[in-house]
């Protein structure tokens, strides 16, 4: 198996709330980091992750705005652990990410989308490669089924409007037509509602 080079994030972003900032220092704490935090002006925060060897670091701003902090990063690192900190951090906090996963001769390229990964693509030189894609199949079947329940009230509709029409041809009643007429309106409305 290759051995990795590097990690790089590209525009990673996570979004806590005020709630969820102590989790977020006991889930560094427990990557056995050196941990560092800062409060800033306006109540923003600055947490400092350092591997054990301190060799490398990485700073995360927390802009706080609206009761919540927003953090946005682009970094490379090199360390496993502050790369496995990091990870953990966007897929628990829901993040969203473009992950550069970087090998001798290749990269895989992640993009995580609320903390879970929906592609994966390798990257060599000119070619990419998709090696994963999240398809929302049951998302896609609850859409056909309601596609098919749409067409099928359309049908239905039609249906009734050529009873409707069928009977108002043959109806001298003012009344009746009247009451018809109305009814054909209402129709007309669902079906061109439908179709749209």
């Amino acid at each position: 198996m290759a051995q990795r080079v590097a990690t790089e994030y590209v525009n990673a972003s996570l979004t806590l709330t005020e709630a969820e900032m102590p989790r977020l220092i006991s889930l560094c704490e427990i990557q056995q980091l050196r941990l560092q935090v800062f409060v800033l002006e306006n109540a923003n925060q600055e947490v400092v992750l350092e591997d054990d060897a301190g060799g490398e670091s990485i700073r995360l701003t927390f802009e706080r705005s609206n009761g919540q902090y927003r953090c946005s990063l682009t970094c490379r690192v090199v360390q496993p652990k502050l790369t496995n900190a990091l990870r953990k951090l966007v897929s628990s906090f829901k993040g969203d990410a473009v992950v550069n996963r970087i090998y001798p001769g290749f990269t895989m390229v992640y993009h995580y989308i609320q903390g879970a990964v929906v592609r994966i693509v390798e990257s060599s030189g000119n070619s990419l490669r998709t090696v994963f894609e999240h398809r929302d199949t049951l998302g896609t079947l609850e859409a056909q089924f309601k596609l098919f329940s749409v067409e099928e009230e359309i049908n239905r509709l039609r249906g009734s409007v050529n009873e409707l029409l069928d009977i108002r041809n043959q109806t001298q009643d003012a009344r009746q037509i009247a009451e018809i007429d109305v009814m054909l309106k209402y129709h007309s409305r669902m079906l061109f509602t439908l179709e749209a």
